[in-house]
């Protein structure tokens, strides 16, 4: 009878090597692959903060915040968590609108933050009163509103996608500020939430857009028949917002730097919502100039 011959282990790990199987130079790329990624093998973060996420991750954290931010508009927090986690190639294809253009290349180049250090409040308030410096000061003295509250990007994988998603993400009050939309209304948000999803296409402004449904009926009817209107067309006709290299234009004349970009500022959302004064009905006021005591009505002696 014939003797079987076994394969040592060492042998069988050999031959199951897939540089036997394949050319060289791909051993390196499929261990990469086989090697699954969990939440028990995660890969290196790619930039300071960073935090990879799998699909399943990735999926619970868009619901999450979606709906947590429905209930909450002003929860900065997950709104910007939302932005991140759903942002995906859209944020590339952002970052590509910058590489397309000669400012938004230095941007990139640059990486300038915009923080309190960095544009201190005093210094913004001396600029004249017309500037694109002093509007944003005032606008942040008024609202008490500081840059520094902003959360660092974490869950988006590439470095560059995630400097382009801060950016946007800190020039938001920017934003309100030129167009003169108020913060402290839903309304005014969700506003500028649809300008931002026309003109960079991040996907999370348009999730907020959501919050419609718990505006005021007057509320309501105002967005749809003025506010959405504006953020279409003002959108549609204006240049990318993402290129404009605010630390050289804090001395533009605001309205100087809207007509440049093509941005239409849209109706004074504090004189829409204040209400008309109720007058006395005339024939009251009348009748009480009337009414004459029994002293002063009596006839003369």
């Amino acid at each position: 009878m014939r003797s079987v011959r076994l394969i040592s282990s060492r042998k069988l790990a050999q031959l199951a090597r897939p540089s036997i199987f394949l050319p060289a130079g791909a051993e390196a790329s499929v261990a990469q692959h086989i090697r699954a990624f969990s939440v028990l093998n995660r890969p290196p973060p790619q930039y300071d903060g960073h935090v990879p996420l799998t699909l399943i991750e990735k999926g619970a954290m868009t619901l999450g915040s979606a709906i947590g931010a429905f209930i909450d508009p002003r929860r900065a927090d997950l709104i910007a968590t939302l932005g991140e986690v759903s942002a995906g190639p859209v944020a590339q294809r952002l970052r590509d609108t910058m590489l397309s253009d000669p400012t938004g290349r230095q941007i990139l180049r640059d990486r300038p933050r915009i923080t309190s250090e960095s544009w201190p409040l005093d210094e913004l308030l001396a600029m004249p009163h017309n500037t694109v410096g002093y509007v944003y000061g005032h606008f942040r003295k008024r609202y008490h509103m500081s840059p520094d509250v902003r959360d660092e990007v974490r869950y988006v994988d590439d470095a560059e996608c995630a400097y382009v998603i801060q950016r946007y993400r800190e020039c938001h009050d920017l934003y309100h500020a030129v167009l003169g939309l108020p913060p402290q209304y839903v309304e005014g948000e969700i506003a500028l939430k649809a300008f931002e999803f026309v003109n960079t296409g991040l996907p999370m402004a348009a999730l907020s857009l959501v919050a419609v449904a718990r505006l005021k009926p007057a509320e309501r009817q105002r967005f749809f028949s003025i506010f959405l209107p504006w953020a279409l067309r003002s959108a549609r006709r204006a240049k990318p917002i993402i290129n404009v290299y605010w630390e050289k234009e804090l001395m533009t004349d605001a309205a100087e730097l809207r007509e440049r970009l093509g941005l239409e500022k849209p109706p004074n959302l504090h004189t829409l919502r204040k209400k008309p004064k109720k007058e006395k009905p005339v024939a009251a006021e009348a009748s009480a100039a009337t009414t004459a005591t029994p002293a002063e009505s009596a006839p003369p002696a």
